[in-house]
């Protein structure tokens, strides 16, 4: 849900912003919908040989990071 949160603040600053660049707002938005694919598909076939807390750790960390430059890039629209 968070993944389509972001991607319609986008879609609302690529229409709304100032100064848009289309290839980046494009650009952008094929970010989110990969970061979403990954992550999803990473929920559901954890890395052998990690202990599922240490795994899931690590997920939700690795979200929280992409997560956080895609709205900085949002930010910068």
């Amino acid at each position: 849900m968070i993944c389509e949160e972001i991607f319609a603040e986008a879609i609302a600053a690529s229409l709304y912003g100032n100064q848009v660049n289309d290839d980046n707002a494009e650009g952008l938005l094929y970010a989110i919908i990969k970061m979403q694919s990954d992550f999803v598909s990473r929920i559901s076939h954890p890395e052998p040989g990690l202990t599922p807390k240490a795994y899931y750790k690590k997920l939700r960390e690795d979200f929280t990071s992409q997560a956080s430059e895609i709205i900085d890039q949002i930010n910068n629209l």
